[in-house]
C-alpha cells in the first residue's frame, strides 16, 4: 500500500469542512465513521482493521485544539508533540499558535490525513508513523494528547509513560472510561458531536494537565 493510494482513499471518502468547535480550522472529515470503516476494511481486505480515528474530529481533540488556540502562550516557541494525532487537528492548532510541531500516529492513514490537513491549512508539520511510547523525548518541550483513553491496556501504558517524561503533558477527554484521575483541569467545553458517533449531539470535554 503506497501513500499515494492512501491519499486517494482519504480524498474519496472525506470532505474538507470546518471543525465545529474550531471553525477557523478545516479538516478532511467523513459524514459518518461506519461507512468509511467498512470501506477501509474492504479496501485493505482486513475484517479487524482499527477504527478510522483520522476521519472525524473527536470531542477531546476539538477541546484541546480550542484550548491551544485560545491560550497560544502554552505552545508558542516550543517543540510540541501531538501524540496519536489522528487527523492532525491538535497539531494544526499548535502550529497556528506558534509551535514547532511533531505529529505522531502509528496508523499510516492518520499520517497521510494529517499531512493533507496541514497543507489545507497552510501549516508545516513533521509527521511520523512511529510508536514513541516509552521513548524519553529529550527534545520535546510539551506533549499534547487528545482523546487517547479508549482502551484499558494502552491507557495504562500511556499513563506510565507520561509520568516518566520530563516534558509536561496536556490531555483532553470527553468522559472516556480509562482517562486518568490524577489531572488538573484547565478548561471545559461543550463540544458538538455527530449523533452517529457519540449517540448524543454534544459531549462535555475537559482539557487537563497530566499529574505525575
Amino acid at each position: 500500500m503506497t501513500n499515494d493510494e492512501r491519499r486517494a482513499f482519504v480524498l474519496e471518502h472525506t470532505r474538507l469542512s470546518p471543525v465545529p468547535l474550531v471553525p477557523e480550522i478545516a479538516i478532511r472529515r467523513a459524514d459518518a465513521v461506519t461507512p468509511v470503516w467498512f470501506e477501509l476494511a474492504r479496501w485493505l481486505d482486513d475484517d479487524v482493521v482499527d477504527v478510522p480515528f483520522w476521519c472525524v474530529p473527536w470531542a477531546g481533540g476539538q477541546a484541546l485544539a480550542r484550548y491551544v488556540l485560545d491560550h497560544p502562550d502554552v505552545v508558542r516557541g516550543k517543540r510540541v508533540l501531538d501524540f496519536a494525532c489522528g487527523g492532525g487537528l491538535v497539531a494544526i492548532a499548535a502550529a497556528r499558535a506558534g509551535a514547532t510541531v511533531w505529529a505522531v500516529d502509528i496508523d499510516p492513514m492518520a499520517a497521510v490525513t494529517t499531512s493533507l490537513n496541514a497543507a489545507a491549512n497552510g501549516v508545516e508539520l513533521e509527521v511520523t508513523t512511529r510508536n514513541v511510547v516509552g521513548e524519553s523525548l529529550p527534545d520535546v518541550a510539551l506533549v499534547l494528547a487528545g482523546d487517547v483513553w479508549y482502551e484499558p491496556a494502552p491507557s495504562a501504558a500511556f499513563r506510565r509513560w507520561f509520568r516518566r517524561l520530563a516534558a509536561p503533558v496536556i490531555t483532553a477527554d470527553s468522559g472516556r472510561p480509562y482517562a486518568p484521575r490524577r489531572i488538573r483541569e484547565l478548561a471545559r467545553y461543550e463540544v458538538p458531536t455527530p449523533f452517529e458517533l457519540e449517540a448524543r449531539t454534544t459531549r462535555t470535554a475537559r482539557v487537563s494537565m497530566f499529574e505525575r
